[in-house]
């Protein structure tokens, strides 16, 4: 697998990567798939794709701190990144690993990640809802997923060092949420892991056996998409 670490300054370019990636990938059809991981320094929310930012955002909060609010191609909930929030792409094959929809792609990703940090912590680690990872209960990692004909994108993100007061600051409570959480609040539902962040990118590299350096990454296609889509406010507001 093809590995990558790259961050983009800003919030858009991050997000119009991974499709760019994806769309690479789905176009070129090589023998094997890419591990993304990027880390942001500054806040900015991420609204699933279907998501409706004026009930899921506090967008007078946001405007006023400055706090971007922009929108992802995949589903999956809204979210706040920032600071201590590591960040991870995947790019499969879905013909070599056999991952026939959304489902199995999802416990194909998530039993491992979750036995991962399971080895790491010694802590006792849930898939729970449609794509969370928790301990305890509460929700760590939550992951997301667009397909392609032959490849699947699956994203998400690790708490670790996060400022967990901030979610409360400019998100409101979920229109959906997983049963599992039971109506709790931010404050109670969302929790870091205790993982050095450079320890957690090198066991995610072992993992998914990622060690050859992407040499091609597409800056033109990226910088199409944010023109076209994840830098256009008609995109972001448009649910």
């Amino acid at each position: 697998m093809k590995y990558l670490d790259v961050t983009f300054a800003q919030p858009a370019r991050n997000l119009a990567c991974d499709e760019a990636l994806l769309n690479w990938f789905e176009a070129q059809r090589p023998d094997d798939g890419l591990l993304r991981l990027w880390q942001p320094e500054n806040y900015f929310v991420v609204l699933g794709h279907s998501n409706h930012w004026a009930a899921e955002v506090a967008a007078s909060m946001c405007a006023a701190d400055g706090v971007p609010i922009l929108r992802r191609v995949s589903g999956g909930g809204t979210v706040l990144q920032g600071q201590g929030c590591l960040n991870y792409s995947l790019i499969l094959d879905c013909e070599i690993s056999e991952l026939q929809n959304i489902e199995s792609t999802f416990r194909y990703v998530l039993n491992r990640h979750g036995r991962l940090i399971a080895a790491l912590t010694g802590l006792k680690i849930a898939v729970e809802g449609i794509s969370d990872l928790t301990v305890s209960g509460r929700k760590f990692s939550g992951n997301a997923q667009y397909r392609k004909a032959r490849y699947a994108l699956v994203h998400g993100t690790f708490l670790l060092n996060f400022d967990l007061v901030q979610i409360e600051r400019y998100l409101r409570m979920p229109m959906k949420q997983p049963d599992y959480r039971q109506n709790r609040p931010h404050s109670d539902f969302v929790t870091n892991l205790p993982i050095d962040v450079d320890r957690l990118c090198e066991a995610l590299r072992d993992e998914w056996q990622a060690r050859a350096l992407l040499e091609v990454v597409p800056l033109d296609k990226i910088e199409g998409l944010v023109d076209e889509r994840y830098g256009r406010p008609e995109w972001s507001n448009k649910f």
